[in-house]
């Protein structure tokens, strides 16, 4: 559920802190454990390291993010995808076929030189 319009965004303060009055260039990665934090305008440009349980994930503030939580781009759960055997020679294929296919563009343009 998001918050009321006359609340207003919630930015913690210590998240803030961190990034006012400094430039995104001279700055690392700033490490945070607040993913309930929303990304305000100030944040952008600066390179986040968002906790997910395990490992602090890099995110790269742009402005299409501005409004967002902090958590959205950091994902909690691995995706093991699904398939098994099947999948491993769908894939195999897949991969054949690009190797053929960049072969004959190789080949084309090797002609027309």
């Amino acid at each position: 559920m998001t918050r009321s319009l006359h609340k207003g965004p919630y930015v913690d303060e210590r998240v803030l802190k961190k990034v006012l009055g400094k430039r995104p260039e001279n700055t690392g990665v700033i490490k945070t454990w607040i993913r309930r934090s929303d990304i305000s305008p100030e944040m952008v440009g600066f390179t986040f390291g968002v906790y997910n349980g395990k490992t602090h994930i890099e995110v790269l503030i742009n402005e299409d993010m501005v409004g967002h939580k902090l958590g959205e781009f950091s994902p909690t759960r691995k995706f093991v995808r699904h398939g098994g055997k099947m999948q491993k020679e769908i894939d195999q294929k897949k991969k054949v076929a690009e190797i053929t296919q960049a072969k004959t563009a190789k080949a084309t343009t090797d002609t027309k030189k």
